[in-house]
């Protein structure tokens, strides 16, 4: 018999109806195995293997575990389970041997369209009792009838490794998404590549302030600022800890590991969502770095709240003496102001009225179309797509709009191939003086190594060569800061 499923919960009934089939094999293939700490796949494979072995031993079933690695939608998934059932065990399922447990109509079929023979489970049942997905559900949400319902293989196995409360926090997360990051529109591809080619010129910017000890990269994305980190003398003795929330990231970090990429032995990576809560102890930690995080949650969280949360958090895990080095993004001062905008109308297309309809479009159709407008028709598109609503007036040949706003855009208006993802996070919510006030309000000290910069490439490349910006009067105006490096430190008296 061949139950495939992700089996993140067995259930008594599971065990009963399998039960009446005396004198099998039951060949589980356990799909999304290579998933885990995400909201469809919350349990890892080798938990949801350890219980199906003790489920096995329970009931008195014969077993067979196959992992099965997630695959892109396609019709031939049944096709691609039964081979990879035949690689990892030499097993041959056809429908001369073998009958199909399934209770998903979806993927009864496409085993049906091969000839197999399909074992209904829940659905051929009345009442249909509850399915495992049911269970988890009522687990999440503080349902205690979910143990009446599981297998007590399951029960055990959740209750030894602690994961009731893992699956409670990822499956009820209001910030990550299904498949375990920010957004599900991001090109995670692009982004490696970015934090590559940017880290060397951020481990220059911050290497100096770094207090050797347990350092944590939060938001560390591939692991790059932590190889340089590996590479320097100075940190030999050092822990490395990178934490990363995208599922994508967080294993393009473990394969480093694995591949040797690290000479330091304490090397480690979490994947954690830094927005559920502490993730290290109290005074524990020497220097955190956070690059291109902070816009993030503010921008997914709930703005000022959530980043307030986190400071308050990286100061309770800093020890006295210890820093937080955070780079990114940042909003010009006086972002409330009115200016000017004047942006080109001639190098794209300019439609009639933005689209409304762009999420329903496929990456590659965004990215076409948007890298098709021009400058000024963007700006429309921008304002439709912008998760943070902002107001503009024509005005001649102009529009005017808060600085904050036309930063914001001119920042963005190039990244096409991650344009629902992009115009989802909010560059200037603050100014340096917020910045200021909200570090010295949890009880960190600014550094006098603090302070703005302007990215002089994104100006004189991207922005400068399209548009012009002066004060509402017409007075042309100096392109504002787009950066800030804040180095905080938590006095050694605390």
């Amino acid at each position: 018999m061949l139950f495939p499923g992700r089996h993140h919960v067995l259930t008594r009934f599971q065990a009963e109806y399998l039960q009446r089939w005396p004198d099998v094999t039951i060949v589980w293939a356990v799909t999304s195995a290579n998933h885990e700490n995400t909201k469809r796949n919350p349990v890892p494979y080798h938990r949801r293997e350890a219980a199906i072995e003790r489920f096995s031993v329970l009931t008195g079933l014969r077993s067979v575990v196959v992992p099965v690695f997630d695959t892109a939608p396609t019709e031939r998934f049944a096709e691609v389970t039964l081979k990879n059932i035949t690689v990892a065990t030499g097993l041959e399922l056809t429908p001369a041997n073998t009958v199909v447990a399934c209770s998903t109509p979806a993927v009864a079929a496409l085993y049906t369209a091969l000839g197999f023979a399909i074992a209904g489970v829940e659905a051929e049942s009345t009442p249909e009792p509850a399915r495992p997905w049911d269970v988890l559900l009522r687990l999440a949400a503080g349902d205690e009838s979910w143990q009446d319902l599981a297998h007590p293989a399951t029960v055990d196995v959740f209750d030894r490794y602690q994961l009731v409360e893992s699956v409670r926090t990822v499956v009820n997360d209001p910030v990550v998404g299904a498949e375990g990051g920010l957004t599900a529109t991001r090109n995670y591809r692009t982004y490696v590549e970015a934090f590559a080619d940017s880290a060397a010129r951020k481990w220059q910017q911050v290497h100096r302030h770094v207090r050797p000890g347990r350092i944590v990269d939060i938001g560390c994305g591939a692991g790059a600022v932590l190889e340089l980190a590996d590479r320097d003398p100075a940190l030999r003795e050092s822990d490395l800890i990178g934490v990363e929330i995208a599922r994508h990231l967080f294993e393009e970090c473990v394969h480093k590991k694995a591949q040797g990429v690290f000479d330091n032995a304490n090397v480690f990576f979490y994947r954690r969502n830094v927005l559920g809560g502490a993730i290290f102890p109290e005074r524990s930690i020497d220097t955190t770095l956070t690059f291109a995080l902070t816009h993030e949650i503010w921008s997914y969280g709930d703005r000022w709240e959530s980043l307030r949360r986190f400071a308050q958090a990286i100061y309770d895990h800093t020890a006295p003496g210890g820093v937080w080095i955070n780079s990114d993004v940042c909003g010009p001062d006086g972002r409330d102001r009115r200016v000017r905008l004047t942006l080109d109308a001639t190098d794209g297309a300019n439609p009639a009225a933005a689209r409304e309809d762009l999420a329903g479009l496929s990456p590659e159709e965004v990215a076409a179309y948007v890298g098709g407008l021009s400058t000024r028709a963007r700006l429309d598109q921008f304002a439709v797509d912008f998760r943070f609503p902002f107001t503009y007036a024509p005005a001649g040949d102009a529009v005017e709009l808060t600085l904050g706003a036309a930063m914001d855009y001119l920042t963005r208006k190039d990244y096409a191939d991650n344009w629902l993802s992009e115009t989802h996070e909010q560059f200037c919510g603050l100014e340096y003086a917020d910045w200021k006030s909200l570090l010295a309000d949890v009880g960190f000290e600014v550094d006098p190594a603090s302070g703005t910069s302007r990215n002089d490439w994104i100006i004189d490349n991207r922005i400068a060569p399209v548009a012009s910006l002066a004060a509402p009067d017409g007075t042309p105006l100096d392109w504002p800061v787009t950066h800030v490096l804040l180095v905080a430190r938590r006095p050694l008296n605390t």
